[in-house]
């Protein structure tokens, strides 16, 4: 499905309030605001940093961007369409965040190659039609980006399932909404939780 353009806006922190631009003409699906004030009540409420954060499949920005508004010491940001590298940038440039941020325009695939240094979180909010997404939990796992404290934040559709681990990384929780689901990765293995979010 190809969303038009449109705006959201950022839920809080220094830029609450800002409207955030939406691609047009690519296969984006930005995630809701009670999805993103989700993600972040979860991570507050965990033992996750906030110093480095890596998001993936970033499309308008609106994942990251919410966590450098949160606090966020820096963020990396990877899509592969050209319009969406555009709009992030120009997002970043309204809420006045672009100096903490780095935008890089490669796929996610290559991203996670050429990064280095490890990162608290890393946010993956991928097509929700891509079932192949394992492919790059399986990569991200593999690689230096993610270690024992860093958490991986996976947004995809209600319809179909992750697997409890790939590699290092063993789901710890999933946290559904509609066709929405929020899924918790981490190195160490815990109890798998399944909860409802909040109406």
């Amino acid at each position: 499905m190809i969303y038009n353009a449109c705006t959201m806006r950022v839920i809080a922190g220094s830029a609450k309030g800002f409207p955030l631009k939406v691609p047009k003409g690519t296969p984006t699906r930005p995630a809701t605001e009670l999805v993103r004030g989700a993600i972040f009540s979860i991570l507050q409420s965990s033992d996750s940093g906030m110093e480095r954060i890596l998001d993936l499949f970033s499309g308008s920005g609106s994942l990251g961007i919410e966590a450098l508004s949160r606090g966020a010491d820096s963020v990396d940001f990877v899509d592969q369409e050209s319009r969406c590298c555009a709009i992030i940038r120009e997002n970043l440039e309204k809420t006045k965040l672009s100096g903490r941020a780095r935008v890089h325009c490669t796929t996610v695939g290559r991203a996670i190659s050429a990064l280095t240094g490890t990162y608290d979180i890393v946010l993956m909010d991928p097509p929700y039609n891509d079932t192949g997404i394992g492919v790059i939990i399986e990569q991200l796992a593999a690689s230096n980006l993610v270690n024992e404290t860093s958490t991986v934040v996976i947004t995809h559709s209600s319809r179909f399932k992750l697997e409890p681990a790939y590699g290092r990384l063993s789901l710890r929780r999933e946290y559904r909404h509609g066709d929405s689901t929020i899924a918790i990765y981490r190195i160490e293995e815990k109890h798998l939780e399944h909860r409802d979010l909040p109406r």
